[in-house]
C-alpha cells in the first residue's frame, strides 16, 4: 500500500479511455523550475491504447534518457515563460473577488440568499441543539463520536466554505476532543467526489486537447478530494513523468460567493453592534475571501508554488513539487507527483523510520523563514498539505492560499519577542505602531498596564515554556479592550502558526513552539544587520549600563542549534554598529565593559594560576589572595572570576561552531585598522591603565595590616 499526494492509499484502476478521438500533437512538457526527469513508473493501463507493445512489455512507453536529455538542453527560461504565459491565457477568465460584484449579484436574489441562510442555520442549529440535549441528559461523553460525525457531515453538506472551517479545527487538539479531531481530519482529503466524467470533460475543455493526447494513463477515480477540487494520478504521454492532476469542482464559485456574501453581511452587523470586537470584521472577511478566490485560479497557484520553491526549497529537508505549465489552466493543475504520508499520521511515519518531531521542527523552521525572513508564507498548512516523504523530507502542497508579511512587521515581530523576554512592556506597546495595529496618534500608555498584568503572570517561568495559544489568548484579551485594528495578514499568520502548533501537539502534548523557535530568533538577532534588530539586540544585552554576558551566552547556545548560524556573521555587524556614526552611546558602554573584561581576564588569570600552584611551593611566592598590592575582597574576586569564565565560555562557543574559521577575523582586523577603531582601542587601553593604576594607588595609600606568621 502506498500513500501519495495527500497520503491516502491509492489503487489505480484502468483509466477511462477516450476512444475514437483525434490525436493532437502537444508540445513536450515543461517543469516550472526543474526539468522533469524520466523515472521508473508503475505499469498503468491507460487510455489511448498505450497498454503494451510488440516487445512484450506491459508498461507505458517512456522517452529514452538520451532523447529527454536532448530536449532538456533546449529548454530555457524563455520557453518556460512562454509556457506560463500560455497557461495564463487559458486562465484569463478566472474570477477575482470583488465585494461590489457580490452585492450586485446576490442583492437582487433575496430568495436564494434566504434559502442559503436557512440551510446554514438549520445545519449548525441542529448540531447545537443535539449537543445541548446531550449535556442536559449527561450523555456528552457517550455520544461524542456521534456528534463528531454529525459535525463533519454538516460541514460537508454546507459546502467548501465550512469545509475549510472544519479543516482548521481538525488541527487544534487544544480546542477539540480527540474524537472530533479524527472525524474532522477526514475533511482534509476525503470529501465526497464529483463525477469523473465531469472532471475529464473539464480537463479537455481547459487544455483544449483530448484526454488521451495529454496523458498516457490516468486513474479512473480520484486519489483524493479536497474542498475546492479533486486529484487524479496520471502519466504524461510525452515524458512518462508521473503527475498529480487537480481538477476544480464544478459550480464552486457560486457556492463560495453566496457564503461570503452572507458572512460579509454578518460582519457588518458585528462591526455595528458588537462592541467588544474592535477589529474590522468585514476587512478580515474580504481578505480571507480574496485568498479563497485566488485558490480558484490554478495558474495563480502554480505561480505561487514556483515562488515558494525558489525561496524555500534550497533546504535539503524541504520539497516543493514542480509545475507543468503546458498542462495547467485556471481549473486544471498538473504538478509533480509526491509520495508521502500526512504529518498527523504518526504511526505510519514511524513505520518508515522517520521522527515526527523532527519533521514538525522542519516545518516550524521553514515557517519562521516564511513569516520573518522573506515574508511570503503558506497560509493553509493543514496536514493534508504537509507530507513526510520516504527519504525524510517535508513536502509542501497546495499553494492556493498564500499571504505576505510586510517588511517592517517582520522585524517588529522579532523585536516584540525580545521586549517580551525583557518584560519591557512600554516597548511592547510601541511595537504595535510598527505592526500597524495602532495609528500613530493613539496613546499606548493605557495599554502598558494591561500587557504587564497578563505577561507578569504568564512569564512566571520562562518564555520558552509558553505555548502559542496562551500568548494568542492573552494578547487577544488586550486587543479586544483597546482600539486595535488587527491587519488581515496577522490573522493568516495566527492561522498558520496555530495549525503548526496543533500538528506538534499530536506528537508531543508538551511541545512548545516558542522553544523550538528560539534558535531562529537567536540567529537573526546575532547575525541580521537590520537596524531594528540591532537595536533589539542591544536592548537584550545591556541593562542599567551593564553587559549581560549570560544573555549573550544563551543566544550563542541557541543560535548554534540553527544550521544556518555562522560565527562570522555574528561578529561583523556588531562591529559595524559599534564604529558607526550613531554608535557613541554604545561605544561608551562597550569601553566600560571592555575595561572590566580585560581586568577580569588579567587578574583572574593571575589568581587562578596561583591557586593551581601546589601548596608547598606557595611559601616562595607572594600570595595574591593575601593583603598586597592587588588585594581584592572575596566577593569581588568571585565576581571577577565569574566574568572571566563567562567570557572564555563565549569564546569557546564561537570557536566550537561548525562554521568557525580563524580567517573570519581578517575582516575584523581590517575594520580595526580604521581610525574610529584605533580611537576606540586607545580609549579601552587608557581605561584599563587608569583602573589598574587606581587599584595600585589604593593599596599603596592604605596602611599595610600586620602579616601573621605562616602556620603548618
Amino acid at each position: 500500500m502506498s500513500t501519495a499526494v495527500v497520503s491516502v492509499p491509492c489503487c489505480l484502476c484502468a483509466a477511462s479511455s477516450v476512444q475514437g478521438r483525434r490525436r493532437w500533437k502537444l508540445p513536450p512538457p515543461r517543469a516550472a523550475l526543474v526539468e522533469a526527469k524520466p523515472i521508473p513508473v508503475p505499469s498503468l493501463r491507460g487510455g489511448g491504447g498505450a497498454a503494451g507493445g510488440d516487445d512484450g512489455s506491459s508498461g507505458v512507453p517512456v522517452l529514452r534518457v538520451r532523447e529527454l536529455s536532448s530536449a532538456s538542453a533546449l529548454r530555457d527560461r524563455a520557453d518556460d515563460m512562454q509556457a506560463e504565459a500560455t497557461a495564463m491565457t487559458r486562465a484569463a477568465d478566472a474570477s477575482v473577488y470583488t465585494p461590489e460584484l457580490l452585492v450586485t449579484k446576490y442583492g437582487s436574489r433575496p430568495i436564494k440568499v434566504v434559502r442559503r441562510a436557512f440551510e446554514i442555520l438549520a445545519g449548525l442549529g441542529s448540531f447545537a441543539i443535539n449537543l445541548w440535549l446531550d449535556q442536559v441528559k449527561g450523555q456528552i461523553d457517550q455520544n461524542q463520536r456521534l456528534r463528531a460525525i454529525q459535525l463533519r457531515k454538516t460541514f460537508t453538506r454546507l459546502g467548501p466554505t465550512f469545509v475549510k472551517i472544519g479543516q482548521g479545527l481538525s488541527t487544534r487538539p487544544d480546542l477539540c476532543p480527540p474524537l472530533y479531531l479524527d472525524e474532522l481530519s477526514v475533511l482534509q482529503d476525503a470529501l465526497p467526489t464529483f463525477p469523473d466524467a465531469e472532471a475529464f470533460a473539464c480537463i479537455e475543455k481547459e487544455l483544449g486537447y483530448p484526454l488521451d493526447s495529454v496523458y498516457s494513463s490516468i486513474s479512473s477515480s480520484p486519489i483524493a478530494a479536497a474542498s475546492l477540487g479533486q486529484v487524479y494520478k496520471a502519466q504524461l504521454k510525452y515524458s512518462g513523468q508521473i503527475v498529480a492532476v487537480k481538477v476544480q469542482r464544478p459550480g464552486i464559485e457560486e457556492a463560495i460567493g453566496l457564503d461570503f456574501y452572507l458572512i460579509r453581511g454578518l460582519g457588518f452587523l458585528i462591526n455595528k453592534y458588537v462592541d467588544f470586537i474592535s477589529s474590522d470584521v468585514v476587512a478580515l472577511v474580504d481578505e480571507f475571501a480574496r485568498r479563497v478566490y485566488q485558490e480558484l485560479n490554478y495558474v495563480q497557484e502554480g505561480k505561487n508554488a514556483r515562488r515558494f520553491k525558489k525561496l524555500y526549497a534550497d533546504k535539503e529537508d524541504v520539497l516543493v513539487p514542480d509545475i507543468f505549465w503546458d498542462y495547467t489552466s485556471g481549473k486544471v493543475l498538473t504538478m509533480e507527483w509526491v509520495e508521502g504520508v500526512k504529518l498527523n499520521e504518526q504511526e505510519a511515519i514511524e513505520r518508515q523510520g522517520l521522527n515526527l518531531l523532527e519533521l514538525v521542527n522542519t516545518g516550524i523552521q521553514c515557517s519562521l523563514r516564511q513569516l520573518l525572513e522573506y515574508g511570503y508564507f503558506h497560509a493553509d498548512p493543514h496536514p493534508g498539505n504537509l507530507l513526510a516523504t520516504p527519504d525524510g523530507k517535508l513536502a509542501f502542497l497546495d499553494f492556493g492560499m498564500m499571504s505576505e508579511t510586510p517588511e517592517q512587521a517582520r522585524s517588529a515581530i522579532i523585536g516584540h519577542v525580545v521586549h517580551m523576554v525583557n518584560r519591557d512592556y512600554e516597548a511592547m506597546a510601541r511595537d504595535y505602531y510598527a505592526l500597524d495595529f495602532l495609528s500613530p496618534d493613539v496613546d499606548v500608555t493605557p495599554i502598558v498596564p494591561a500587557l504587564r498584568g497578563f505577561f507578569d503572570n504568564a512569564l512566571s517561568s520562562t518564555v520558552s515554556e509558553l505555548n502559542f495559544k496562551t500568548i494568542v489568548d492573552g494578547l487577544g484579551a488586550v486587543l479586544y479592550e483597546y482600539p486595535f485594528n488587527v491587519p488581515a495578514y496577522y490573522a493568516l499568520i495566527l492561522r498558520s502558526l496555530t495549525v503548526l502548533e496543533g500538528l506538534a501537539l499530536y506528537a508531543d502534548p508538551n511541545f512548545k513552539v516558542l522553544a523550538a523557535s528560539y534558535p531562529y530568533f537567536a540567529k537573526r538577532l546575532l547575525t541580521d544587520p537590520n537596524p531594528y534588530l540591532r537595536d533589539a539586540l542591544i536592548e537584550l544585552l545591556f541593562k542599567d549600563g551593564r553587559f549581560r554576558w549570560n544573555r549573550l551566552e544563551n543566544l550563542l547556545v541557541q543560535g548554534k542549534q540553527d544550521r544556518d548560524f555562522n560565527a562570522k556573521d555574528a561578529l561583523q555587524p556588531v562591529l559595524k554598529l559599534l564604529l558607526g556614526p550613531d554608535g557613541e552611546d554604545l561605544r561608551a558602554l562597550v569601553i566600560k565593559e571592555a575595561v572590566c573584561v580585560t581586568e577580569a581576564i588579567i587578574l583572574g588569570s593571575v589568581v587562578e594560576s596561583y591557586n593551581l600552584i601546589p601548596g608547598f611551593l606557595r611559601t616562595f611566592i607572594p600570595d595574591v589572595n593575601a593583603p598586597g598590592p592587588l588585594v581584592m575582597k572575596s566577593a569581588e574576586q568571585e565576581s571577577m572570576l565569574e566574568l572571566r569564565a563567562q567570557v572564555l565560555g563565549i569564546w569557546e562557543l564561537l570557536r566550537s561552531s561548525e562554521s568557525f574559521d580563524p580567517s573570519i577575523f581578517l575582516p575584523i582586523l581590517q575594520v580595526l585598522q580604521e581610525p574610529e577603531a584605533r580611537v576606540l582601542g586607545g580609549r579601552v587601553v587608557g581605561g584599563i591603565t587608569q583602573r589598574l593604576a587606581a587599584r595600585l594607588l589604593q593599596q599603596v595609600l592604605r596602611e599595610p595590616p600586620a602579616v601573621s606568621s605562616p602556620s603548618f
